[in-house]
């Protein structure tokens, strides 16, 4: 598997990129919680002290340099399965935490119902970060993930995406003109960001209309592919994967349009480094974890992502 691996097309595939394979299964290994709530934590615990995750979008301070961290020789490589949106942001975090720490990060993004069927099947994984809380829950369920280290951690926003020099979009209703003949979104069955692109057209009133214009992608940033690759005019897509994009144009949505995209992290049971894991998921809920998130346009309200 490639270091940070990328989603797989289902159709025309503009970066021939790959989804994350399937596992065999392995015996379960125990989780562990990340216990209690505090203000400030350090990413390196006491020698014989459980790492902690923060509470939900508390601040922690990274790791600098402290005795008892791993190094990148006796640890395995974490296997981390998010969603398709935290790609740049997630991406910017582990080069980070590769920095800090020492410890090898390996990513595989793709729509989140999809990594929580894997992680169903047996996929070791050591952490899910999930678009949405439904499908960590079904990671719980399944045997696959501690529920007790179960965390939000940010609030994502759907958008409206074109390329710039293209059409000219100012709303969803622009969407009905007829130069506007394909629109991508990411598959709702699966993606949480479809859903919420399915939710907002069918609360502008839009989406019996515009149903024969949609094109379904695999995941959101799939979605964004039709989109610059011209296989789409416009795309519903994640915020995070365009907010630093000088190539289109952005109109965003009202966020009461669609159910809030809550974003989930949840450490799991059946990878080879759990402990890694819980470092890392330390990492995403620390004040520098909270920059990065900000730069992508990540928020933990709704009033934190609309301008």
């Amino acid at each position: 598997m490639s270091r940070y691996s990328s989603d797989r097309s289902v159709i025309r595939q503009p970066d021939a990129a790959l989804e994350p394979r399937r596992f065999p299964s392995r015996a379960d290994v125990p989780g562990q919680p990340l216990a209690r709530e505090v203000d400030d934590v350090d990413m390196c615990p006491a020698d014989g002290e459980s790492p902690i995750l923060g509470g939900i979008l508390l601040g922690a301070a990274l790791l600098g340099g402290c005795k008892n961290a791993p190094s990148a020789a006796t640890t395995t490589p974490i296997q981390i399965a998010a969603a398709s949106d935290l790609a740049l942001a997630f991406e910017e975090m582990g080069k980070l935490f590769e920095a800090r720490t020492g410890e090898k990060v390996t990513f595989s993004f793709g729509a989140s119902g999809l990594l929580a069927k894997q992680l169903g099947q047996g996929a070791p994984f050591d952490l899910f970060a999930a678009a949405n809380s439904s499908f960590v829950d079904s990671a719980v369920r399944s045997g696959a993930c501690d529920a007790a280290t179960k965390a939000t951690y940010a609030r994502g926003h759907v958008v409206l995406w074109t390329r710039k020099g293209s059409l000219t979009l100012r709303s969803l209703a622009d969407l009905r003109r007829p130069d506007v003949k394909h629109l991508a979104i990411a598959n709702p069955e699966h993606a949480p960001y479809g859903k919420a692109a399915k939710e907002a057209l069918t609360r502008a009133g839009l989406w019996a209309e515009l149903e024969p214009k949609i094109v379904q992608a695999e995941n959101v940033r799939q979605a964004l592919q039709f989109a610059q690759t011209g296989n789409a005019d416009a795309a519903l897509v994640a915020l995070s994967l365009v907010l630093n994009d000088d190539a289109g144009v952005t109109v965003r949505l009202d966020p009461h349009l669609h159910s809030p995209i809550e974003q989930m992290l949840v450490v799991c049971r059946r990878g080879h480094n759990a402990a890694g894991a819980q470092r890392f998921a330390r990492l995403v809920a620390s004040v520098e974890g909270r920059r990065i998130l900000t730069r992508y346009g990540f928020g933990t309200s709704a009033e934190e992502i609309v301008e």
